[in-house]
């Protein structure tokens, strides 16, 4: 799943490329991916493109009064196309979800892999028409977004803070494995509760999500879409790399799974040494 930093990074790729272009034809091949139906697709043809911005994992586009925003979820991307054809893609079992192109030549596809289709397209007003934009949390790469705004989101909050870092609405753009990330360079298990770090912890844990999301979106700056993906993959230190050596301290880095997702987590560095039971109720083995 694309995270605040390769939406970044595909936010300013789109936006040299797409601004001042005009739109020739929308051509929505997957009817579940749209979410919005007024206005309808075809009212985004003859616009031109004025600036693309991003919110958390959403891309809106920009064209004239209105946006073209998508949320591409899971297993959803966007490719680039320098040429395509001129006739309307067929509806059919593959990939392809959504195509928008351009007058002159080329623009994009909007893809879908696997059976879960999670893929959003709203053509909106006002991009906070989109009720996964409306109630989103700062953005961590916002200016006002320092060690106090942090704090101040995590007082009072008994959740365990692996899942309040990945909530969109306390903290906008974070996944499961930026979260991962994060808290193997906080050196912070998993499942500590956010009210309970201690000013220290939380100080650390500020350094490790600003400075983990800088890198991450410094890296990914200047990739093409068909780039980012495994551009992504190699910047990750834990997460998706069970099994391997912790590159901290050379422990075995582990997992917990979960119905459908799982994290990853270095015992030495983030646990005491003690492993998390890899159950859906995890806890601390005593």
């Amino acid at each position: 799943m694309p995270e605040l930093p390769e939406v970044e990074a595909l936010r300013g790729f789109l936006e040299e490329r797409l601004t001042g272009r005009t739109v020739a034809h929308v051509w929505p091949v997957a009817v579940n991916v749209l979410k919005t139906y007024d206005p309808p697709p075809s009212a985004l043809e003859g616009r031109a493109f004025t600036e693309v911005a991003r919110h958390g994992k959403f891309l809106a586009m920009r064209l004239d009064d209105l946006s073209l925003v998508v949320h591409l979820a899971r297993a959803g991307w966007l490719r680039w196309q320098e040429t395509l054809p001129t006739t309307p893609p067929r509806p059919g079992k593959g990939p392809l979800a959504f195509r928008v192109g351009l007058e002159g030549a080329g623009g994009f596809d909007l893809t879908e892999a696997g059976t879960q289709k999670r893929l959003a397209v709203s053509v909106v007003r006002d991009p906070s028409e989109v009720p996964g934009i409306a109630r989103l949390g700062p953005d961590p790469l916002s200016p006002a977004f320092d060690r106090a705004a942090f704090a101040a989101l995590l007082k009072g909050q008994r959740h365990r803070i692996k899942g309040l870092l990945r909530d969109q609405s306390v903290i906008s753009g974070i996944g499961n494995a930026y979260s991962d990330e994060i808290l193997h360079a906080a050196k912070t298990s998993p499942f500590k509760i956010a009210d309970e770090l201690t000013e220290d912890e939380v100080t650390g844990l500020y350094e490790a999500l600003t400075d983990t999301l800088g890198s991450a979106v410094g890296r990914a700056r200047g990739l093409s879409a068909a780039e980012l993906k495994a551009g992504k993959r190699l910047g990750l230190r834990v997460h998706g790399r069970a099994g391997e050596t912790c590159p901290v301290c050379g422990d075995t880095i582990r997992s917990v799974s979960f119905r459908d997702s799982s994290l990853e987590y270095c015992p030495t560095c983030q646990t005491g040494g003690k492993p998390l039971a890899d159950r859906r109720l995890s806890r601390l083995l005593k």
